[in-house]
């Protein structure tokens, strides 16, 4: 381990410092490989990052997405496993295509001018410089990723597996070629898979436009969203039960502004109630109509290009941009008299997933893979999820996931762009091709094919994106190479932390990859996180101004507190309500550590301390050490279920409301003396199992203050072991409740005390009515420190002037002689005699009812019961304390 120079923090300082701390700590992980891993005897516990797109940039989904995965990866390194994180990050066809030609035209040079080959040099220079900012940037969170095995969906292992999957399930007639209507992104000039359109919710005007029938002056209405396809329209459709048309069907019918005649057909698919009942059929442009051309042999007539411009020679339209061209075909319509009415109407258009463009359905030929094949060959893939050999967290993403298989479509996997995975298929000039791994083989199969041979030209076109992301759990471990001691080891993976918004894209095609290529699962079990909104539930995003920085939250909270901040939002599977608040309270979780520990670490030592402070210093750490325990057990069941939130809101409780309120004021020294050297170093221990259980959720901190705690102890420098790999607090096989009575009590005299405005300075003497005095005379010390008490007696004659209160069955009476407003404190007295004999009454009734009883749950009526008996101890307490105001 590479010997670091260690210098204690600065303690005197008042609050937490983490840019004098992350860096330091972050190098020192790095320097002494502290997150690498090779294969060995130990059992392997691996994530597979989600990978970045190689453009991106730290944003609020990352930083949660990444920091629970370095939660899980830290636990498991602290619990002697071979813990994996494999970092990387996606070609991401479309943003970096997009991206590089914005580049390329702020230099003054136009895709089309430039061959393939220049335009991926520049492709290959821009990833260069800009594809590892969001990896360094989940550094400074503090992502503990094995960084010597970063990966690229593009590098040579992983480009080699993605050609060698595609011939693969060509040759198995999985894959296909074919001209299919197909999502189309205008301004990507690429297709898109059904999971890459996004549909959102638009208002929209429906437009009721006049189409002549042929030789006459009568006019049919048809109603249409989109008036510039009546260029494409092909045919006219009715519903053959419509009255109103019957007699027009096999008519032939005029298309406005081109003149054109089609005939009226009939089909059952024409919604009757619709608008006017008559639909417009353009083939080349909408799936429907598609559909219906095929059935009924129509004329399909493109009238758009690839970039959403109207394609008619003759018309004035040509050339424009569609929207633009609606409306100039809105405003002849009108005024040819063709235009009958415009209603508003509310409906859900396509949007392009990444280049956020109107989709457009066009007719082109492209690669599909038949997933109801697949699917044939790896019922695995369903069958896993359902029965959870893969888990979901949450559960409910089951029903989502087997709602998208059971009713899943062949995927389009071709896209039209230069930067990304080039399809392996060789062309000769009529058509005819051959699918290989290169260029020589695709030769020598085109010769066995054909008997010929041709000069071969390989497809222009590239693989989708997630063709190459699904095999990443696979590709990443050298999964396609053989004996692969890697994938051997680490694969199937253990957790995958994704978001719900992927499960098709991804988490379910991970799933396919696997069972086909792998023969078994990609992963045990699947964390899915939600979706970061703010405090108004919108989705945050740059556009809207909602989206803080994560970069400037580090820097203004440090990257624990921001840390803490993310996860106490975002329980598993349910969206993340980000609130500022959060972090901030993050960095104060920080500032009070920090102070704690100053505060332990700032006590003398002394020989002679008295026999009872030293008992009670012992029962003290007894109390905190049972709380640590339950904590304990606590923690790893909300690990075991996923409830990350949950689990660190447990040690937030437990670090600030039972070490850091409780436990230290127990057991700390009046001014200016000492404590015992027992005393001292037990609260060092607990403190120490303290930062082991937070490490993983904070992690800089807790090395800082783990090895201060480590040098205030007599450690030398060379002697340093990271918090990372020190062993993380296992489960505890048996449990004793400790009695918390002595607490409860000083809890209710810090009520009363805040509710009379009865100084702290100023002691109060009890007098405590229990079957057990041994519990309150154990505590007696605490009791008295904590609650300011004078004198604690024991029996059940009440002072004069007296509060009283119950703890569980134990009667406290307190001495309120010339403290209270006798008139006053009886009112009070009183009304809530008279609440508590109400609220007896109500119990009591639903107790003498024999059906709530036979019918409820054991439990439930059990429940009932104890509420019965302690309001009924209660009243009688207080009725009490009231004779005993009575008397004076």
């Amino acid at each position: 381990m590479a010997f670091l120079f260690y210098f204690r923090s600065p303690m005197d300082n008042k609050h937490y410092n983490p840019q004098a701390v992350e860096d330091k700590w972050y190098q020192y992980w790095i320097d002494n490989d502290l997150f690498s891993s090779i294969p060995d005897e130990r059992e392997p516990y691996t994530i597979v990052i989600p990978p970045p797109n190689v453009t991106g940039v730290l944003h609020m989904g990352h930083m949660l997405n990444n920091t629970i995965q370095d939660v899980l990866i830290r636990k498991a390194r602290m619990e002697g496993k071979n813990a994996c994180w494999v970092p990387g990050t996606d070609h991401a066809s479309i943003a970096t295509e997009a991206k590089v030609v914005a580049m390329l035209k702020e230099k003054g040079i136009n895709k089309s001018d430039i061959s393939r080959e220049d335009f991926l040099k520049h492709a290959w220079a821009w990833k260069e410089k800009y594809g590892g900012i969001i990896l360094e940037q989940l550094k400074k969170l503090g992502a503990s990723c094995d960084w010597k095995r970063t990966r690229f969906t593009m590098e040579e292992g992983l480009s080699n597996a993605v050609i060698h999957v595609f011939v693969d399930l060509y040759n198995k007639g999985l894959v296909y070629r074919d001209t299919k209507m197909v999502n189309w992104d205008p301004d990507g000039k690429t297709t898109l898979s059904d999971e890459e359109v996004i549909y959102k919710e638009s208002n929209s005007a429906l437009y009721h436009v006049k189409y002549r029938l042929d030789d006459t002056d009568e006019y049919i209405v048809i109603a249409t969203t989109r008036p510039e396809t009546i260029l494409g329209d092909t045919a006219v459709c009715v519903h053959p039960e419509d009255e109103r048309y019957k007699n027009l069907v096999g008519k032939e019918i005029e298309v406005p502004l081109v003149n054109r005649k089609v005939k009226i057909i009939a089909d059952e698919y024409v919604d009757k109630e619709f608008g006017t009942g008559c639909l417009k059929v353009t083939p080349a442009h909408d799936i429907n109509d598609y559909n219906l051309g095929k059935k009924h042999n129509l004329d399909s007539i493109e009238m758009l290009d690839e970039s959403g411009r109207v394609k008619f020679e003759g018309l004035r339209y040509n050339g424009m941009d569609r929207f633009d061209a609606r409306k100039e075909v809105v405003k002849d319509l009108k005024e040819q008299g063709l235009l009958a009415d415009v209603k508003n109407i509310s409906n859900s258009i396509g949007h392009s997933e990444r280049t956020g463009a109107v989709v457009e359905s066009r007719i082109s030929t492209q690669w599909f893979l038949n997933m109801q094949k697949f699917m044939e060959r790896n019922p695995q893939v369903l069958d896993a999820v359902m029965n959870d050999e893969i888990t979901f967290f949450p559960e409910k993403f089951k029903n989502t996931y087997r709602h998208w298989i059971e009713n899943i479509k062949d995927w389009n996997i071709s896209r039209q762009l230069w930067w990304g995975h080039r399809i392996p298929a060789w062309y000769d000039a009529e058509g005819n091709f051959a699918v290989a791994e290169n260029e020589q083989e695709a030769k020598k199969q085109y010769f066995e094919k054909y008997g010929k041979n041709a000069d071969l030209t390989q497809d222009e076109d590239v693989l989708d994106t997630w063709f190459s992301s699904w095999l990443w759990p696979i590709s990443v471990f050298n999964g396609f190479e053989k004996d692969s001691k890697d994938f051997q080891y680490y694969y199937p993976t253990s957790d995958l932390v994704t978001g719900p918004d992927i499960i098709f894209f991804w988490v379910a095609r991970m799933v396919m990859a696997g069972y086909e290529f792998a023969g078994q699962k990609p992963f045990k079990n699947v964390y899915f996180t939600g979706i970061v909104r703010d405090k108004q539930r919108r989705k945050m995003s740059k556009s809207l101004g909602n989206s803080p920085e994560p970069l400037e939250l580090i820097k203004q909270y440090g990257a624990d507190g921001t840390r803490m901040g993310i996860l106490l939002s975002a329980p598993a599977g349910n969206d993340v309500l980000f609130d500022e608040a959060l972090v901030e309270q993050g960095r104060n979780f920080c500032n009070k550590i920090w102070n704690a520990f100053k505060l332990v670490d700032s006590w003398k030592i002394e020989d002679n301390i008295p026999e009872e402070i030293s008992a009670s210093d012992k029962t003290a750490s007894e109390w905190f050490e049972s709380r640590y325990k339950h904590a304990v057990n606590e923690v790893h069941q909300y690990f075991e279920q996923y409830k990350l939130s949950d689990a660190l809101m447990t040690l937030y409780k437990l670090t600030w409301d039972d070490f850091c309120s409780q436990y230290l004021e127990m057991i700390k020294p009046k001014f200016g003396s000492g404590v015992g050297v027992q005393t001292k170093q037990k609260t060092l221990e607990l403190f120490s199992n303290l930062l082991k259980l937070l490490h993983p959720f904070m992690p800089f901190i807790t090395e800082e203050l783990y090895q201060d705690l480590k040098a205030s102890i007599g450690h030398k420098d060379n002697e340093l072991q990271s918090l990372t790999i020190v062993k993380y607090p296992q489960v505890f096989d048996s449990l004793s409740d400790i009695d918390n009575r002595p607490l409860m009590l000083i809890s209710e005299i810090r009520n009363i005390r805040n509710s009379k405005g009865i100084p702290a300075k100023d002691a109060l003497n009890i007098v405590i009515n229990s079957k057990n005095a041994d519990i309150y005379n154990k505590y007696k010390l605490i009791i008295q420190k904590l609650a300011g008490i004078g004198v604690m007696d024991f029996g059940s004659d009440k002072p004069e002037q007296s509060m009283v209160f119950l703890v569980d069955k134990d009667e406290i009476a307190v001495s309120m002689e010339g403290l209270i407003d006798t008139a006053e404190e009886k009112e009070n007295l009183l009304k809530e005699i008279s609440y508590l004999e109400g609220f007896l009454k109500s119990v009591t009734a639903k107790l003498n009812n024999e059906r709530f009883v036979a019918n409820a749950k054991a439990e439930i009526v059990e429940k009932e019961r104890q509420k019965q008996s302690d309001a009924e101890s209660k009243l009688k307490s207080l009725k009490e304390a009231l004779v005993v105001l009575n008397k004076n």
